[in-house]
């Protein structure tokens, strides 16, 4: 039986594709850390709409898994594997946002809406917030080393896609947004 637990990162140390053993506090490790954090919340939110009755979402978990395989080619590539994430996937994400915004509602997209909903639209709320931060984390790399603009590309179109997801849930669902409103300031209220 092959054991998990390697110990050849107890030193606070790991290996890249090629074999390079970096400090795991590199920005590489933390795209790739990152691409494995969002990789899990999109699981999470597969499993919760393979529960649902609702046709229109149920068909989205084919497509969220095929990002969930494409996040491991993204890591795969960050990671110096000779593998890469591809311009077709792109526009497929490009495309699927789009054909969800045409079954929104008229005006859907108005104002800032507040995280939340149904439980799937929060947490792809969730995963859209972590999508952002790996792209911060990619940018950041892309600081030290050379990757193909359609890698930030995708993350970016990704983010946008959850965002665009998320609205389409609680349309479907039946869930009200909740609209952002700047309130008075605490301390106007407070003194009253």
């Amino acid at each position: 039986m092959l054991n998990v637990s390697t110990k050849t990162g107890d030193q606070g140390k790991s290996s890249l594709a090629d074999g390079t053993r970096l400090a795991k506090d590199q920005p590489v490790f933390e795209v790739i850390g990152t691409i494995d954090e969002l990789n899990s919340q999109l699981g999470l939110i597969v499993a919760s709409l393979k529960q649902l009755n609702a046709r229109k979402l149920i068909e989205q978990t084919g497509f969220m898994e095929t990002i969930q395989h494409e996040l491991f080619t993204l890591g795969g590539q960050v990671a110096g594997a000779k593998i890469k994430i591809s311009a077709k996937f792109l526009k497929t994400l490009e495309q699927s946002s789009l054909n969800l915004q045409k079954q929104m509602e008229k005006d859907w997209h108005h104002q800032f809406v507040l995280p939340g909903g149904h439980e799937i639209a929060a947490r792809l709320d969730v995963a859209r917030a972590v999508c952002r931060r790996l792209e911060r984390r990619i940018v950041t790399l892309i600081s030290k080393q050379t990757l193909p603009a359609v890698v930030l590309q995708t993350i970016n179109r990704l983010a946008d896609y959850l965002y665009v997801l998320r609205c389409f849930v609680n349309q479907t669902l039946g869930k009200k947004e909740k609209y952002f409103t700047r309130l008075r300031s605490v301390s106007a209220e407070s003194s009253r």
